[in-house]
């Protein structure tokens, strides 16, 4: 998976901004390119989880041939899918889910398989 740099700004620039709650959104990729960044509300407005809600017309781009995956923050965890983003994985499941810590500045992807966390590879 490929994040170009104004994308993974985009995501930085969303995380600091919500801070000290998580951040959530969709990362819209073609192919293993990401393509842009449509931030969206965190409804728990909680520094230990998120609740996606997205714009209603966001998840009608998969008709126009993208990939969406999900994007949050961490505050000043690692990277890595916490028991609780296994836990409410839901319509995620086996998609592209990329987590920054604002901590450390650290991006990274991941896909939770039927509650496997499996790593993907990052570039950008």
């Amino acid at each position: 998976m490929v994040v170009p740099d104004a994308v993974r700004g985009a995501l930085v620039e969303h995380a600091q901004a919500e801070s000290p709650n998580e951040c959530c959104g969709l990362v819209l990729f073609r192919g293993d390119t990401a393509e842009r960044y449509v931030p969206c509300r965190n409804a728990a407005a909680s520094p230990y989880r998120f609740e996606l809600d997205a714009p209603p017309e966001t998840w009608f781009l998969e008709d126009e041939g993208y990939e969406l995956a999900v994007f949050h923050s961490h505050l000043s965890s690692p990277p890595r899918p916490s028991r609780t983003d296994v836990e409410n994985i839901g319509l995620w499941d086996g998609k592209p889910y990329l987590i920054l810590s604002v901590r450390s500045g650290e991006l990274a992807a991941w896909r939770i398989v039927d509650g496997r966390i499996q790593a993907e590879t990052l570039e950008g």
